[in-house]
């Protein structure tokens, strides 16, 4: 990174992208450097910022949080669990002892019905012939079981065997 002073901040300009394009691409270096303009001045009189442009993204990348991380954490009584909370923060006000009801939103994890209707559009909970909802009334796990509903409609009630890998002619003879 070079930090470039109030007296060199003309090479800023023809380094920056906005300049880059009027250039036509004669200079190298204006074509592989960032510049960034400071909001204000350090100490030293530094105006600009001068750094490559992987060097640019990595100090941009630093800046993203982590996903799903609070950006606010409370700590004491304005903790998510703390006990006196309910009496200090407005809005969850109840009788001492009863928990406020929580909010209702969607379960974390899908059921299965709805990953299938989602993945491969096989819709579980609804008749195909009349479109009325359907009950899903048991699971059937047990391989026994499962094998004679399948033989029973007529079904094979075994994988059919793989076929051979095929094969790769990366280097053919010539």
């Amino acid at each position: 990174m070079v930090r470039i002073s109030p007296r060199r901040s003309n090479v800023c300009a023809a380094i920056s992208p906005a300049r880059r394009s009027r250039t036509n691409g004669s200079s190298a270096m204006a074509q592989a450097m960032s510049c960034v303009q400071l909001k204000s001045a350090y100490s030293d009189g530094t105006t600009h910022l001068v750094m490559l442009p992987l060097e640019f993204m990595q100090r941009l990348a630093v800046l993203v949080p982590r996903p799903r991380l609070h950006l606010i954490r409370f700590h004491g009584v304005l903790a998510p669990h703390a006990g006196l909370r309910a009496a200090i923060v407005p809005g969850t006000a109840g009788k001492p002892g009863e928990h406020p009801e929580e909010h209702a939103r969607a379960p974390a994890r899908m059921g299965w019905a709805r990953l299938l209707k989602r993945v491969f559009d096989i819709d579980v909970e609804h008749c195909a012939h009349c479109g009325g909802d359907l009950k899903i009334i048991a699971a059937i796990e047990e391989p026994a079981v499962i094998v004679r509903i399948i033989t029973h409609l007529g079904l094979p009630a075994r994988a059919p065997p793989r076929a051979p890998a095929r094969p790769l002619a990366l280097f053919r003879a010539a």
